[in-house]
């Protein structure tokens, strides 16, 4: 990413119509929660934790001493658990029994805690593993905000009504904060975009009630009655000179290279039908029916130097654990390589994938780990 970034500014393809660049996030409203605060170790806005004179306004803000101290990413975390310095989780709307690089390590970690809340819309592979699982609801059925790499705000409205004994995020959260005598006293999400604003500039003149009549507003936006700003740093940068500063990209070697003993290379991702863990494509019986059981792509020349056809169920091993699964043909997948989606639970992928970090993102290695694939002979009937 820095590569493309420093390439982009150097070839002159930014600030102009036509020109940038336009991640794909992971999944909606990573731009939204990201804007919000939602990583470990910036505020709102991307302000730094570290930051003496940020924090103080936070502080003032919300009434509370704030930690000086950067915090740790998920697979951080499961490392913390281990060490036995984390002994409690409150894990809202993630999947982490799945979702994990080495996923048997972070289950291990999930299990070993004294306590684990999980707040979510399905019982998922980690709230199986929870003390204590509160019910939340879905999108369609709650009022909020997404944010989009397009820098839109939209509103989102709802068009169900909450079913059974589900209940808005919020909701809980501000139940459980006023059970620790916080005293919070929100009335609705208008009221926390309302706060939101106050700490984010990004939502500067963008109202809670001009998104309720437009549904959408890109930001930056130069004022109540002035569109969004659709292309930016069309004058310059926000820094002290106005010039964009030049990050240099140092290369991060794998965490491990295939051997004899692990001679081939995995690297995970989404499918089609299937998005993330599954929580909840797997459980629309359409989506599942089209894609129902856990399966691994490699190239045709590869399955038959291992003597497979499509359909045969084949071991896939690393050195962290293995999984049975069954193969089919894809030419788009190179030779010496295996593609296995991370959806499936009765096949975990991430059950294999190395926990090494990218030193600036913190992002795990699941594009690469070096594994052992084998084909599993039919078992025999047994006579009659």
């Amino acid at each position: 990413a820095r590569c493309l970034i420093a390439l982009s500014m150097i070839t002159g393809q930014v600030g102009r119509p036509g020109t940038g660049l336009h991640p794909l996030r992971g999944q909606n409203n990573v731009q939204g929660a990201s804007d919000a605060g939602l990583i470990p170790f910036v505020f709102p806005d991307y302000k730094s934790v570290e930051a003496d004179d940020v924090r103080g306004t936070y502080e003032k803000l919300w009434n509370a001493e704030l930690d000086a101290k950067k915090g740790l990413t998920v697979v951080e975390i499961m490392d913390a658990v281990h060490a036995d310095i984390i002994k409690g989780i409150y894990i809202m709307g993630e999947n982490p029994a799945m979702s994990d690089p080495d996923a048997l390590h972070a289950r291990h970690g999930l299990a070993k805690l004294e306590h684990l809340v999980v707040q979510d819309i399905f019982l998922t592979e980690t709230a199986f593993l929870a003390d204590v699982v509160l019910p939340a609801s879905a999108f369609p059925e709650k009022a909020g905000t997404f944010t989009n790499t397009n820098r839109q705000v939209q509103m989102a409205r709802p068009a169900l009504s909450l079913y059974g004994d589900t209940l808005q995020d919020w909701w809980i959260l501000q139940e459980l904060a006023n059970r620790l005598d916080l005293g919070w006293a929100y009335t609705g999400p208008a009221d926390i975009y309302a706060e939101m604003a106050i700490t984010m500039h990004s939502l500067d003149n963008i109202s809670w009630d001009r998104l309720e009549r437009e549904n959408a507003v890109t930001y930056p936006c130069d004022g109540p009655d002035q569109p969004g700003n659709d292309i930016i740093f069309t004058d310059g940068y926000p820094t002290a000179n106005g010039r964009a500063k030049m990050v240099p990209a140092s290369l991060t070697p794998p965490g491990e290279l295939p051997d004899a003993s692990f001679p081939m290379i995995l690297t995970t991702g989404r499918m089609l039908e299937h998005w993330h863990t599954g929580a909840m494509t797997r459980r629309s019986t359409t989506l599942d029916l089209l894609e129902p059981e856990a399966v691994a792509s490699m190239n045709p020349y590869q399955m038959g130097q291992y003597g497979c056809g499509p359909g045969d169920t084949i071991r896939v091993s690393s050195r962290r654990g293995d999984i049975l699964i069954k193969v089919r043909a894809d030419t788009d997948v190179p030779d010496g390589m295996i593609f296995i989606p991370f959806c499936f639970h009765e096949a975990a992928a991430n059950i294999l994938t190395n926990p090494q970090l990218d030193p600036v993102g913190k992002i795990p290695e699941f594009k690469f780990c070096a594994v052992k694939v084998e084909k599993v002979e039919p078992k025999m009937q047994a006579a009659e």
